[in-house]
């Protein structure tokens, strides 16, 4: 330990301030490997000082000259290019699933850079997912002051989900932070499709025409609007398709995500959310039930008091 590092061996004191005495061997003197075999210990049997050389064998190893670390751990960094036509979340994952069956049980896989950037991102964004659609069930749930109608709206952004994934799967496009983003605008264009129905069939009731009535003349007046908004948007997606230069993969991505998403909106608010608000709205009351009925109470003349006998 001395020869080959320091050890601290007694402190002194030197006007009131205490200083270390610390013994070290000559670094030039420690060089070579010849030089740690010419340092000499004491043997344990005759007392005598011998050389190292005559105790122990050196052999030389090759090893690396730096040891990188990562998160305070030794680590080794592979970097790579991507092949034509592969996806950086496809070669991560083959990556995992190789160095799961060749390193050790006790290594651990860890990411840098874009990697972890890649991996970060898809993790927040289902997170941003879920918490979209709470905010707009809960917004929904306000303004119509019911549980029941903002559900039948909601019924309809999973089969939107699903038209925008079957856009994906069709032009062999991959699930990644651009296409993620389309999707979660998808939430927003189905739940409108649904807000024109059901609220005009409320509309409807409040003015005290029966429930399969208003449903029908509700769908069959919204049936334009819905068709020009959706077919417009998707209008407004085929330029993002059929774009090129710097980019163009991106903004290809989201146009198709949006472009199937919104035709299938279209197709799901004209069928779902009728048949979901017969069969989940049919004992609901609309928003304005209960100022009607005050207003009904109020106009009812009240009654002659009897008189006194």
């Amino acid at each position: 330990e001395t020869m080959l590092g320091s050890r601290r061996v007694t402190t002194y004191l030197d006007n009131g301030e205490e200083y270390d005495v610390i013994v070290e061997g000559i670094r030039s003197e420690q060089n070579t490997p010849t030089d740690v075999q010419n340092i000499y210990v004491r043997s344990a049997r005759s007392g005598e000082l011998i050389p190292l050389s005559s105790v122990v064998t050196l052999q030389p190893f090759a090893d690396s000259p730096t040891l990188n670390r990562y998160n305070r751990v030794r680590a080794i960094t592979i970097d790579a290019d991507l092949a034509p036509g592969v996806t950086l979340g496809t070669a991560l994952d083959g990556m995992e699933r190789i160095a799961r069956d060749v390193l050790p049980t006790e290594a651990t896989i860890d990411f840098k850079g874009q990697s972890l950037e890649f991996r970060s991102a898809g993790a927040s964004i289902a997170f941003v997912f879920v918490i979209g659609l709470l905010i707009v069930f809960l917004v929904l749930a306000a303004q119509f002051e019911s549980w029941i109608h903002p559900l039948v709206i909601m019924l309809a952004v999973p089969a939107t989900l699903a038209g925008g994934l079957l856009g994906l799967w069709l032009t062999g496009q991959t699930l990644n932070i651009y296409t993620q983003i389309g999707l979660i605008m998808l939430i927003g264009i189905a739940a409108k499709n649904g807000i024109l129905i059901v609220e005009f069939a409320n509309q409807l009731r409040d003015e005290g025409k029966d429930f399969d009535t208003a449903l029908k003349q509700a769908a069959l007046a919204r049936l334009r609007p819905i068709l020009m908004t959706g077919l417009t948007t998707a209008a407004g997606a085929v330029p993002l398709i059929i774009t090129s230069g710097a980019g163009a993969e991106t903004r290809i991505a989201i146009g198709v995500v949006i472009l199937f998403g919104s035709l299938a909106a279209v197709t799901v608010a004209l069928i779902v959310v009728p048949t979901a608000y017969t069969l989940l709205a049919r004992r609901t009351g609309s928003p304005g039930d209960v100022t009607r009925r005050l207003e009904e109470e109020l106009a009812e003349p009240a009654p002659a008091p009897h008189p006194a006998e």
